[in-house]
């Protein structure tokens, strides 16, 4: 291809090979897969996780509370320890049912919340705060866990440290 004419188709393909590129990078990503529902935690185990929970908080001088619920959000155990904030009670509660009513963790929310899609706001019954994780046993949802008394990178380390005794 010479000249003005060449010139132009290259122009055309570099316009659309861009055009592609754009168009390929804007599609969103497909949702992630959520485990199924399995049989709710029982007391033992939630009484596992939270015991190495407040092994962490201590550890930090934390003064946190815990809350475990079943795979529905239905409360199976709760801690606090002396000296926990008063607001931290309900919160811990609620993370935990969050995370259990939408299988997902609180930060997921958080993090929208933060990206600009403040649209969650409006659903029912989501605490959108660092903290709340997913129990998760055999691949399925058996349950979750919040924790609050901390600034939410420590709520959510301390609900991790829960959820490492099951493995």
């Amino acid at each position: 291809m010479h000249g003005r004419a060449g010139w132009t188709a290259y122009g055309v393909a570099f316009a659309l090979a861009a055009f592609a590129m754009m168009a390929a990078a804007q599609q969103p990503a497909p949702p992630p897969v959520r485990p199924s529902y399995g049989q709710g935690i029982n007391l033992e185990t939630a009484k596992r996780i939270a015991a190495a929970s407040v092994v962490e908080a201590k550890k930090n001088s934390w003064n946190m509370a815990i809350a475990i619920v079943d795979n529905h959000g239905m409360l199976v155990y709760y801690e606090m320890a002396d000296d926990t904030q008063t607001a931290s009670a309900n919160v811990a509660v609620e993370k935990a049912r969050t995370s259990a009513m939408w299988r997902r963790t609180t930060k997921e929310f958080e993090d929208n919340i933060a990206g600009g899609r403040v649209a969650i706001l409006g659903f029912p019954g989501v605490t959108p705060i660092e903290g709340g994780l997913p129990i998760i046993v055999n691949n399925r949802m058996v349950g979750a866990i919040g924790v609050s008394g901390g600034t939410s990178p420590q709520d959510g380390q301390v609900a991790k440290a829960g959820l490492e005794a099951l493995k």
